[in-house]
């Protein structure tokens, strides 16, 4: 007897000139360990409303494998949550968030993403928050993406304009002590400014199910 593949995604590939984006594996996850040990941002900046990697260095890995596995193992049609590892050249450089509620009926998702210090610089940022708009915007059939990034993360905001976000708004938070902004922003398919190259995509047609879409 044939039975349904039990985790499709580990099938799904998103490819770019420089990268490829997969959801999440064990063997992955170890090298972002290693990637966010090497460091991720200056010490005196905190670009994350979750500051993760202010945690001890001796349980920084564990956090982080403990995260992964437990968004994975809470993913549902109605939400879900995937985290890509890019990798270039065959080494993971970060990682790409990807997420929705209620997607059948919203058709909204949004992103959240970080690369290693040592990558950081060479676009790869731009790189793959396009793989995912694109993929959103045409495979799954998305009709709104949203981000956010504090006000003074000038690289994030560089990305979002490149791509064609619009500024939506922003709510005050309290970063290591003080008040911050973070400021929402949203992109329509009409408004993505599309990369020269074209989006490869590999077994997405297997995961539509687990993403709430027949």
């Amino acid at each position: 007897m044939n039975h349904p593949e039990p985790w499709p995604l580990r099938r799904l590939v998103l490819r770019t000139p420089r990268l490829e984006l997969r959801p999440d594996d064990d063997a992955g996850l170890l090298e972002l360990v290693d990637e966010a040990h090497h460091g991720v941002h200056p010490p005196d900046f905190m670009p994350f409303a979750v500051p993760w990697t202010d945690a001890d260095p001796r349980e920084l890995g564990r956090r982080m494998l403990q995260h992964f596995w437990d968004v994975r193992s809470r993913l549902a049609p109605d939400d879900w949550s995937v985290n890509f590892l890019a990798r270039h050249e065959g080494r993971v450089i970060g990682t790409q968030g990807f997420r929705a509620a209620d997607f059948r009926i919203l058709r909204e998702v949004g992103t959240g993403s970080w690369i290693g210090m040592r990558h950081q610089g060479r676009g790869f940022g731009t790189e793959m928050r396009a793989a995912v708009l694109a993929f959103a915007f045409d495979h799954l059939g998305a009709v709104r993406a949203r981000s956010s990034a504090f006000a003074d993360n000038v690289a994030s905001h560089r990305v979002s304009a490149r791509l064609g976000y619009r500024r939506d708004g922003s709510t005050w938070v309290v970063r290591r002590g003080q008040a911050a902004e973070d400021v929402r922003l949203v992109l329509t398919p009409e408004d993505f400014v599309r990369p020269e190259w074209k989006l490869q995509v590999e077994g997405a047609d297997a995961c539509l199910p687990l993403l709430g879409l027949e």
